[in-house]
């Protein structure tokens, strides 16, 4: 037993007098001086994660190890190290004399930017528990923490015990790569004072113990006990706990796994135990300088937070998986592995604040994955963390797909990147049409990212992604000296664009279509619909629907046409790529905010109602995990872009404003997939929703980092009259940037480090007296606007009306 205590209430004097504190008592130490959100009590039975990239644990706020989720129905909580899981998740318990007190119903839940607290006050005992958990970089294995207080002024004597679950078991669609779940054995080892458990049918290990001096009992027969789904066992060990009067004990436990040998574990337990004081500050050191990346001062405090944490919750979501690759999944707890759309959406958030690593990992990963299952440009959409691809690819992803890349590429300048993606973004497009468009129209049929049954013939969301491509293809080829091929994509593009604003927009409804089909089709697609509004007692939609099939049932079966059936999100794409004609999207854009709650834009629109505005509370689902009635982060931040790029920022502000409702909400520091607590809660793509409104289009940031230009044209709220950006990432040069609109005098300042860069400002051509620092380049006036073009380490323009 370990015969050091530390008195945390002479924690002051004791540091004064240089006496040496352990690791995990400096780690507590440091934690008083980080920021942490406490959690409502209302929430403390719902999920949290420790996270990293090689582990994490999902648990419940209050302590607990719940069966959670659906894809493996009840085992996506617990300690998963992809593509295995090692623990369902643990107990821990005090005794007190006669008494024993599960530790599994914590009173307040604080989460860290990379650790989490709970805390457990044993009322009537003189006795406080905490519980820390912490999961380093890089490493297969994590740290929990049990720091025993004694409050009062007597002496006690507890005996602590701690019971590990164990289920070592494959990840969902194990089966398809050969891997086969088995009963595990735990055993002990005296002389190492450690756990090992073995799946019988594989090499999965994992070992668990706890710091040096402690001594470990072994107990057959456990206390706070649960039974977890699945082949697992349990065991459990007590440690006997001696408490002068207000001092404390700090009782570790190390968590160590592998998939290949017991060995392996043992060492990653070593060195777990010798390094976990630096592992700590490591982590806290790049969680620091994440945080500095575009980071945001803006009037709205909330906001401000929000989109700090988000930044916190995609690195969470990094998953690095040997012989596989490294880059975000899609959201916890049931999406932890990697999709194609959700890479794509996020990515262009991710390199705008900074995270080129993770940008670069998670683009080599898809493509990789998408080669090896398609060989043809097509785009994977979900693949497991063994590899095994569950769906090859819907049909906007390929699309999207070449987007991402030109958006990479505008923000890094690299033309290797060019280079070695361009190909398959050839040949995406090739099989995007050549494959997909039957009747040779330029419209791909298929899936596009509403997954309702039935709902794939010439979708919205798939033409206005396709449109885009074509148009950001066309620029790559152009750099790369592909001229005819450029100028064969700009033609599909421009043709497309026409199509859109045509084919696809159906006036009665002031909205682009939800999709182009026969009229056979869409009566199919109707019945659906109605069956769907009518169970969700949405009378409203009941009435349009069957007057809508009225029609439809006077015309020849297989005329196409575009037809609005579910108002479903995507039909806001044409608004958030740009192509809309601004008369449209003005339509557009107000018929789009009829679909909306307080917290955003409902998936499918017939599932609201007229009580909608007045549902700011907790998300009534289904039994079975279902998105009907959903209100989700992304369809709200499309709602955002497409606003910003029509000029409206305080309507996009609005959108903004909504979904930070929903921060926090269940999960301190996080945003729930659908709003505002359910699905998954914590989601990659919350990262575009925020980092594109904010930085390109509020901040109005749009870089061309291959001719060493940035263009900076803030488009911010009107009640915005101070904002700043600083550490912008752009190729090799980083940026800041302040803007001052104040008693008619408009004040935007940038400084650089790369001097040589042009930088330019752009404001609205009714500014007629203006002031420039820099060494000015050019100036003239396009669409409204004076762009003023400098070079120089600070430029500023001050401007007057």
């Amino acid at each position: 037993m370990r015969s050091k205590i530390f008195p945390f209430l002479a924690a002051v004097l004791l540091f004064s007098c240089q006496e040496s504190l352990l690791p995990e008592q400096t780690i507590f130490q440091d934690l008083s001086t980080q920021e942490g959100l406490t959690g409502k009590a209302d929430y403390l039975g719902s999920p949290f994660s420790a996270a990293g990239d090689r582990v994490y644990l999902i648990g419940h706020q209050n302590g607990q190890f719940p069966d959670l989720g659906w894809h493996v129905e009840g085992e996506m909580g617990g300690i998963w190290l992809h593509p295995i899981k090692l623990m369902d998740g643990f107990t821990a318990s005090l005794s007190l004399g006669e008494q024993t007190y599960c530790l599994d119903q914590a009173k307040t839940f604080t989460n860290f930017p990379f650790s989490n607290l709970h805390n457990f006050p044993l009322e009537g005992t003189g006795i406080e528990v905490e519980r820390l958990q912490f999961v380093p970089d890089g490493k297969e294995g994590m740290t929990i923490f049990f720091r025993v207080k004694n409050v009062d002024k007597s002496e006690k004597t507890v005996q602590f015990q701690f019971n590990a679950y164990v289920d070592l078991m494959p990840v969902w669609l194990g089966e398809r790569t050969g891997m086969i779940d088995q009963a595990d054995v735990i055993s002990f080892d005296e002389m190492t004072n450690t756990f090992s458990a073995k799946d019988e049918g594989n090499p999965w290990f994992v070992v668990w113990g706890s710091g040096e001096g402690i001594s470990l009992s072994p107990q057959e027969e456990l206390t706070c006990t649960y039974s977890p789904k699945g082949q697992g066992a349990a065991s459990g060990f007590t440690v006997n706990i001696n408490l002068p009067a207000n001092s404390e004990q700090i009782v570790p436990i190390f968590i160590a796994g592998s998939t290949e040998s017991e060995l392996k574990a043992m060492s990653t337990l070593a060195d777990l135990r010798k390094n976990l004081e630096s592992d700590w500050f490591a982590k806290k050191r790049r969680y620091e300088a994440l945080a500095e990346l575009s980071e945001i001062q803006i009037p709205d405090a909330e906001l401000q937070k929000a989109f700090q944490w988000i930044r916190y919750n995609t690195d969470w979501l990094v998953r690095d998986v040997p012989g596989i690759g490294r880059g975000f999944g899609a959201g916890l707890q049931d999406y932890p592995w990697w999709f194609g759309v959700d890479s794509e959406y996020t990515i262009q958030g991710l390199i705008a604040t900074g995270r080129k690593d993770l940008v670069y990992s998670t683009l080599e990963l898809i493509h990789n994955l998408s080669e090896k299952e398609n060989g043809n440009g097509r785009i994977v959409h979900e693949v497991s963390t063994n590899g095994a691809v569950f769906n090859p690819g819907n049909i906007n992803e390929t699309p999207q797909w070449a987007s991402t890349i030109w958006e990479v590429y505008r923000w890094t300048g690299d033309r290797d990147l060019l280079e070695k993606y361009f190909p398959s973004i050839e040949k995406g497009l090739d099989w995007l049409l050549r494959g997909n468009d039957k009747d040779g129209n330029l419209l791909a049929d298929g899936y596009g990212m509403m997954e309702i049954h039935g709902l794939k013939s010439e979708m919205i969301d798939v033409a206005a992604y396709s449109q885009k491509a074509f148009a950001d293809a066309a620029k790559m080829a152009e750099i790369l000296g592909k001229t005819d091929l450029s100028k064969s994509y700009q033609q599909t593009a421009d043709a497309l664009a026409e199509k859109i604003n045509s084919d696809f927009w159906v006036e009665e409804f002031g909205s682009y279509a939800d999709f182009i089909g026969t009229a056979e089709e869409a009566l199919h697609l109707i019945d659906e619909a109605i069956i769907r509004a009518d169970t969700l007692n949405k009378p409203w939609a009941v009435e349009e629907l069957k007057a809508t099939k009225a029609k439809l049932s006077t015309l020849p079966k297989d005329q196409k046409q575009g037809f609005v059936l579910y108002h479903n999100w995507v039909v806001n794409t044409p608004m958030e790529t740009g192509i809309a004609d601004p008369e449209k999207a003005k339509i557009a854009l107000a018929t789009a905010k009829k679909y909306t709650n307080p917290f955003g834009t409902f998936v499918t629109g017939i599932d609201r109602d007229e009580q909608a505005e007045n549902e700011d509370g907790s998300f009534a689902g289904s039994k079975s995990f279902s998105y009907t009635g959903a209100v989700m982060t992304l369809p709200t931040g499309v709602s955002a872009i497409g606003e910003n790029n029509y000029g409206n920022p305080d309507q996009a502000l609005d959108y903004l404003k909504r979904m930070t409702r929903s921060f926090g909400f269940a999960l301190p520091g996080s945003m729930y997939e659908v709003s505002p607590d359910y699905g998954m809660f914590t989601q990659a793509w919350n990262m575009y929703s925020f980092g594109v409104p904010i930085v390109r289009q509020f901040f109005g940031i749009q870089p061309d980092a291959g001719n060493k230009v940035i263009y900076i044209r803030p488009q911010m709220p009107s009640t915005w009259e101070e904002a700043s950006i600083q550490k912008v990432i752009i190729g090799d040069n980083e940026i800041s940037l302040s803007y001052v609109d104040k008693s008619g005098v408009l004040a935007i300042e940038v400084e650089q480090t790369q001097s040589k860069w042009g930088i330019s400002i752009e404001i609205p051509e009714e500014f007629s007296k203006v002031k420039i620092l820099g060494k000015e380049v050019s100036a003239d006036t396009q669409n409204g606007y004076r762009r003023i073009l400098m070079t120089g380490k600070k430029v500023r323009v001050e401007a007057e009306k």
